[in-house]
């Protein structure tokens, strides 16, 4: 890696530091700027910036010091930087983050989602430079998602209102197909990432609305609900759309790991709601799964399908689960709660924390749907280069984890220049935005923030309680996580203008501490073996 002075003052003495240690490097980030307070790495058909996942060294007899792996990306312009040290640090009074024993949830992983607007943008580029748009995302020299989102039909992320069968009364859904939106875009996109994956990905459907004739208003957007009564025969109808999607996709052979019962079920409850959306009350989705879609996922050989609750804001925690699984009837088919991050600054995390008490050693939560949107100006959507927006991603990550979440979805994983394509105007930013005319694609902050998660807190990985001994104001924040008892994980955040010296205290590990400098607005990822 060459250093320079565009990294800025601090990343550049980092930079030579890190060189001066021999720390080896991948294929660097090609910087570019767009006014922003931040960089976004450029790739194209011919290079793509990497970062295989090394593991530090196992220590033993040979080498008895336990080494730690230190991955750093910062406002400046360091993106996933290596640099590695060892445990044997004097210990320290203040700045502690001391790594406990007790463990919390299971981590089940990270992702975005395969909608419309985003597979069609990705087609939007040459096949080489697609290719290296999901291999960024799901190689192991790239951000290693396993999770996959799928809207079953449209959303507003789409170019048209479409749903799986459009023929008005067909109650038993002899005219349900997939569409090219399907065939043409997000299935191909799903297999090209399945190749490039070492992990398996978890794939899971959400609709945002049924076809217009099952809806109370008749129309695929606004206030309306499914016609009649669970157990009716527009239920039974809606539930079997689940079952065709499923089918659907297995006969292009895609198996479908899970499914939300709806998104944002309250969005169909507003009066002139303006995109595809479907009404739920908590009761109503209760008994929708307890007489429809819980029997007919079992009886057509998809109890094994992973089923979510909600899919919708923090504001409906804890009720919406109380109300849908005190119901033993439909709670044997429910595995997860399934939420959104948009009210995430108004909503206190206490909800998480009551969710995860009552219901965290049984059912799992799963944040699945996040983006960033300026609602006022739309033609500021997209704001290539701004690290508070990563900055955004990698605190509620961290705060979702913290309070019982087990992973974090994305939303579109490409967008185009503008925010698109969404038939709605409802623009939003991604972690990667496509430049189609120069065949060009732009990563993120927000991809880097993603990245420290979904690459290196792997699925499997249990929380890891920990204990910080830092003062109110640092801005740095941490979160430990565990694999086989042995393997730690530690991702950290400085959201100020200065550096923090922090001390990581392990006491299962020989020589105890080890002491580094968080940059001044940095991500910081940390991997050691115990010993």
């Amino acid at each position: 890696m060459k250093c320079s002075m565009k990294m800025g003052a601090y990343n550049f003495l980092l930079c030579l530091t890190l060189t001066s240690f021999g720390v080896a490097f991948d294929s660097p980030c090609v910087p570019r700027s767009f006014g922003q307070d931040s960089i976004v790495c450029v790739c194209n058909a011919t290079y793509c910036d990497t970062f295989e996942n090394k593991e530090p060294k196992q220590p033993g007899p040979a080498n008895p010091i336990p080494y730690f792996d230190a991955v750093v990306t910062t406002r400046d312009g360091l993106r996933m930087v290596r640099r590695s040290g060892s445990f044997g640090a004097p210990p320290s009074e203040e700045n502690v983050f001391k790594v406990g024993t007790t463990t919390g949830q299971t981590i089940i992983g990270f992702g975005g989602a395969f909608t419309d607007a985003a597979t069609i943008t990705m087609n939007s580029l040459s096949k080489a430079a697609r290719s290296n748009l999901l291999s960024t995302y799901f190689s192991s020299a790239g951000n290693e998602y396993n999770i996959g989102r799928i809207p079953m039909a449209s959303c507003d992320f789409s170019k048209r209102i479409y749903s799986y069968d459009d023929t008005e009364g067909d109650l038993t859904l002899s005219n349900f197909t997939l569409v090219d939106e399907d065939v043409l875009y997000k299935i191909p996109a799903i297999k090209d990432a399945m190749s490039f994956s070492k992990r398996n990905i978890s794939l899971f459907g959400s609709p945002w609305s049924s076809p217009y004739w099952m809806k109370t208003n008749n129309n695929m957007t606004g206030k309306g609900t499914i016609k009649g009564e669970p157990g009716g025969p527009y239920f039974k109808a809606w539930a079997n759309y689940f079952v065709k999607f499923l089918q659907a996709y297995k006969s292009h052979g895609i198996d479908i790991w899970g499914l939300t019962a709806q998104n944002e079920p309250f969005d169909g409850m507003i009066t002139g709601f303006s995109f595809q959306c479907l009404g739920w009350t908590p009761e109503l989705q209760r008994d929708f799964i307890a007489k429809d879609l819980g029997p007919a996922l079992e009886k057509n050989g998809f109890g094994h399908v992973k089923l979510m609750i909600l899919d919708d804001q923090r504001i409906f925690l804890p009720l919406w689960p109380e109300v849908v699984l005190k119901d033993p009837n439909a709670a044997k088919y429910i595995s997860g709660i399934a939420i959104h991050w948009y009210a995430d600054l108004f909503i206190p995390t206490s909800a998480l924390d009551l969710t995860y008490q009552k219901f965290g050693q049984d059912y799992f939560i799963l944040n699945t749907e996040a983006c960033e949107q300026d609602l006022v100006n739309k033609n500021k959507s997209v704001l290539l280069g701004n690290w508070y927006r990563g900055e955004h991603y990698f605190y509620d990550i961290m705060q979702d984890l913290r309070h019982g979440v087990t992973g974090w979805v994305d939303w579109n994983m490409a967008l185009n220049m503008q925010g698109g394509p969404n038939w709605e105007n409802n623009r939003a930013d991604s972690p990667i935005i496509v430049n189609a005319a120069k065949d060009e694609f732009y990563k993120q902050p927000m991809f880097y923030a993603m990245g420290h998660f979904s690459k290196f807190v792997e699925p499997g990985m249990k929380l890891l309680h920990h204990e910080a001994n830092v003062t109110e104001d640092s801005g740095v924040e941490a979160l430990f996580f565990i694999r086989d008892n042995r393997f730690v994980t530690a991702n950290f955040v400085n959201i100020n203008e200065l550096g923090l010296n922090i001390t990581v205290s392990d006491p299962l590990t020989a020589g105890n501490n080890f002491k580094f400098e968080i940059p001044p607005k940095s991500f910081v990822t940390f991997r050691w073996w115990r010993y």
